[in-house]
């Protein structure tokens, strides 16, 4: 059976996950699926102290993810409507690893494992990442008022686990491609050059999907 694709865009915080999933969607005409991020009421508080509200945050994430997957699934790819996401469930994973204290941490995996068991999964992975410098420009310059508060720290290391998270993901689904692009060394919001160049990349893994499918 023909695979519909459904591709994610993942990455650090301030990345352009947003805006590359937004210009995918415009480009092929697929659905759009956005993550929540304004409408978590932890989130401003989790920033200033992270002890205090890691597992409040983490799981208005994991709830949030899980319904609109759900709906994405119902709605879309039971329908063979293509999607693009600006995030992949795992994440959930990196950033709880990194928050949550040690028994907190073993709870939350297993509402995880719970919830996402018949979760639909991307079939394709795009990675971005970028320098610190580049990620704090980002956020300053998109001005969430709940971000104001992150650590430098915290976005340093956020951007390590993702590079670890990645190798990790890569052996657990050999699958599932992932195409992996520098957000320093390119503009794919102001530069159509840069898009087009990622939009071939992918039009590539597009093709391989459906020939091998």
């Amino acid at each position: 059976m023909k695979e519909v694709p459904f591709i994610t865009v993942e990455g650090p915080i301030g990345v352009g996950k947003t805006s590359l999933a937004k210009a995918i969607s415009e480009h092929y005409q697929y659905s759009l699926l956005l993550e929540i991020v304004d409408e978590n009421p932890f989130l401003e508080r989790f920033y200033e102290n992270l002890d205090e509200w890691s597992f409040q945050t983490e799981m208005f994430f994991l709830c949030n993810r899980y319904k609109q997957l759900g709906d994405i699934k119902k709605h879309c790819l039971e329908k063979k409507i293509p999607v693009v996401a600006d995030y992949h469930i795992y994440k959930n994973i990196i950033f709880a690893e990194r928050t949550l204290q040690k028994e907190d941490y073993r709870k939350y995996i297993d509402i995880y494992h719970i919830l996402t068991a018949d979760m639909p999964t991307p079939n394709i992975m795009i990675y971005l990442k970028a320098n610190l410098e580049t990620l704090i420009s980002r956020i300053n310059h998109r001005g969430r008022p709940q971000e104001k508060n992150i650590s430098p720290d915290y976005l340093m290391q956020l951007s390590l686990d993702y590079e670890q998270a990645m190798l990790e993901f890569e052996k657990q689904n050999p699958s599932i491609p992932i195409l992996r692009l520098n957000g320093d060394e390119m503009d794919f919001v102001h530069s159509k050059q840069d898009l087009d160049h990622i939009l071939k990349q992918l039009d590539s893994l597009l093709s391989f999907k459906e020939q091998s499918s």
